[in-house]
């Protein structure tokens, strides 16, 4: 083993994966200040900060906002971990991979989980949602707002609506809508949602926003059964940030980041920030259909963060994305589940959706298309050019 290293370079990426998405400037050199401890009062304030922001950018009055330490997946853990109880009935609206995460989680809980089932990537009936969750009469509803494996929207009002009819409290993952569409907390009845940082908010992985409803507070008080996660429950990190007293050692670094990330996206206005990222991606698909590729997403229910355009016959996915990051230094990904080899996932998210960058990750995707022998049916990077000048 040497006993001296080089200063660690990494190399530069463009991410227009699912996430991460590439991070601003300006959170970067956030992430360079002095860390403080996480129990000075500057960390404190900072973190209060990170609350009511976190309350913006959801589009609600909740006063019940927090950052979770980890990941979006800690976000969805702490969710279900709070409300799912055991022997209670826990009903999930599955259209996609991370909507059965949600349910194996719950599961473990001890929940008696029911499930209503879409092919990945089909949009659910409204109706029958809300006959599913009559039926049902469960405790709680999971839905994924935004479905990071199929670049699926659902539309969550009609689950909420139902969930409240029948005393059931609602849950949205919200991982890839967040920052870049509207979620809409308060309007949609949602009573617990949850997110990540490093998607539309365009921060480095690490951290969870979460909110939670007055309604789901009060359940959550009158729990019988004690939460089975001590790290993620979250009646006692509500003493740390509220309280002040010792729970964890929270990352300064990260909450200067999400603190930052936040500020951006209030002084840019919500509707702004959707507004842009409706535009790139509206141009993005249109480069797309240009080129002869399909969506598989039906229209008005596509996430304007995560584009899936079905890989052309006769391509290989895994090759497209090896040259991409060979040849561009561009990260996309592929599907997975039932759509490995069928899709790509390209997002144009957060810091990252300009359009610009619209127009770049087409042109890179067409030279790694016919690299494969794909001839493209027409111009997709004109195609967009027309559709954002169209839009101006």
């Amino acid at each position: 083993m040497p006993n001296s290293y080089a200063p660690l370079r990494a190399p530069r990426r463009l991410l227009f994966g699912p996430g991460p998405s590439l991070v601003a400037p300006r959170v970067y050199a956030a992430m360079s200040q002095t860390i403080v401890g996480h129990l000075d009062p500057f960390f404190f304030e900072v973190a209060d900060q990170v609350r009511s922001l976190i309350g913006y950018a959801f589009s609600t009055a909740n006063q019940f906002n927090m950052a979770i330490s980890g990941t979006g997946s800690s976000g969805m853990e702490t969710a279900v971990a709070n409300f799912a109880e055991p022997g209670r009935k826990f009903a999930l609206l599955s259209n996609g991979y991370f909507a059965d995460r949600i349910g194996e989680m719950a599961r473990r809980q001890g929940a008696e989980v029911v499930r209503l089932a879409k092919e990945w990537g089909q949009p659910f009936d409204p109706q029958e949602a809300r006959e599913f969750i009559k039926r049902e009469r469960p405790h709680m509803v999971a839905f994924v707002q935004a479905e990071t494996s199929t670049g699926m929207y659902n539309q969550g009002k009609p689950f909420c609506e139902a969930a409240h009819e029948v005393g059931a409290l609602a849950i949205a993952d919200c991982v890839t809508s967040l920052g870049g569409m509207p979620v809409l907390v308060d309007e949609n009845g949602i009573d617990i949602a949850y997110s990540c940082t490093q998607k539309g908010l365009a921060c480095p992985p690490g951290l969870a926003p979460v909110t939670v409803s007055p309604r789901a507070l009060e359940r959550l008080k009158a729990r019988t059964t004690p939460v089975q996660s001590w790290y993620l429950d979250l009646q006692l990190l509500d003493t740390y940030y509220t309280g002040h007293k010792y729970h964890h050692t929270a990352s300064a670094t990260l909450f200067y980041a999400l603190r930052e990330a936040l500020a951006m996206v209030a002084e840019e206005g919500l509707e702004q920030r959707w507004e842009r990222h409706r535009r790139n991606h509206l141009a993005f698909v249109a480069g797309i259909e240009a080129m002869g590729l399909e969506m598989l997403v039906p229209e008005g229910h596509r996430l304007w963060t995560l584009n899936t355009p079905r890989v052309p016959a006769g391509v290989d996915e895994a090759k497209v994305r090896q040259y991409l990051l060979d040849e561009r230094s561009m990260e996309i990904a592929g599907g997975f589940g039932p759509l490995a080899g069928k899709i790509f996932r390209i997002g144009l998210m957060g810091f990252g959706s300009t359009g610009e960058n619209a127009i770049l990750v087409l042109e890179s995707l067409e030279a790694a298309l016919k690299a494969q022998g794909y001839k493209p049916a027409g111009n997709g990077p004109a195609a967009a050019e027309k559709a954002l000048a169209a839009a101006v």
